[in-house]
């Protein structure tokens, strides 16, 4: 308990190394996403059908995804919708989506004993309204960013908000290369999961950025560095408190929330551990080294 009261670690004597760190992680993250092509997108970016089935019988859902993948359809998400015997399967196909509906039925009634299986909805997702969402996914995020360095300007001043930027940068790259690395896909669920990592870790960096600006105003002779790492540790059981807090509820999501929010879930995952990382050892040491340069230069 005294560690939370009272800690005192030496976070900015390492940032230099965590930064090394990090800067090797993204690029081995980037590279596997080069090495894959790009992302692995789900059905909502690259088009393909949706197809909502109803059985007479409850049949395990694992049934029914081996049925699906070995059909051909690899790739394909099968989750439950509405009732145990409903159904809803995601595929990218190619084609009409009317046929892959019919196909998808022919095959499970084939394989599962005479079960009927009764097409409810089927919907397609055109390649051009994947190439839509895609594109919003992007400026979602670009405006997001935009907003953060207009409002952390105002509120602190502008170096405040370079180092919240490359902070989330950071978090954002991070995820979607281990994602790549993971072999998992990136869907709706999983840009919304991403804008809402943005906002936790900036709301993170924010309660360090505004404890060294009072302190600014107190410690006058401590060095920058110090003063710096003062907050950080002074914030360090908020934090702590507030992540672990979070990522119960987010590893209950992750282990019970079932096969839809899955993804979201992970992201979320993810998200929260980089993000309470990058607070500290990401925005905190821009901070010095950018104050470190405005000295050095100002000497010259």
């Amino acid at each position: 308990m005294q560690f939370f009261k009272t800690p005192n670690i030496n976070f900015m004597e390492t940032r230099r190394r965590a930064m090394i760190v990090s800067a090797v992680l993204l690029l081995i993250g980037m590279g596997s996403v080069v090495f894959h092509g790009g992302f692995k997108a789900s059905i909502d970016f690259s088009g393909g059908a949706l197809v909502e089935i109803q059985t007479d019988t409850v049949v395990p859902l694992q049934d029914i995804r081996d049925i699906v993948s070995q059909s051909g359809f690899s790739g394909a998400e099968v989750t439950n919708f509405g009732q145990a015997n409903e159904y809803l399967i995601k595929v990218k196909a190619i084609g009409n989506a009317a046929e892959v509906s019919d196909q998808l039925r022919t095959v499970l009634e084939d394989n599962l004993a005479g079960a009927n299986v009764d097409v409810r909805r089927v919907e397609s997702v055109g390649p051009k309204i994947g190439s839509e969402l895609r594109t919003a996914a992007i400026w979602a995020i670009l405006y997001s960013l935009f907003g953060i360095i207009v409002y952390v300007s105002w509120r602190f001043e502008f170096r405040f908000a370079v180092a919240a930027i490359i902070a989330l940068v950071h978090d954002v790259l991070f995820t979607l290369g281990l994602f790549s690395i993971i072999d998992l896909e990136v869907s709706l669920a999983v840009v919304a999961a991403i804008l809402t990592i943005v906002g936790y870790s900036l709301n993170d960096t924010i309660v360090v950025f505004d404890r060294i600006r009072e302190n600014l105003h107190t410690r006058r002779r401590d060095s920058y560095a110090k003063l710096v790492n003062s907050s950080i540790n002074e914030t360090l059981s908020r934090t702590l408190i507030t992540s672990l807090t979070t990522l119960i509820v987010v590893i209950g999501l992750v282990l019970f929330g079932g096969e839809v929010i899955r993804d979201f879930a992970v992201t979320l995952l993810i998200g929260v551990l980089v993000g309470t990382y990058s607070s500290i050892f990401i925005a905190s040491p821009v901070l010095v080294e950018w104050q470190m340069r405005r000295v050095t230069r100002g000497k010259k």
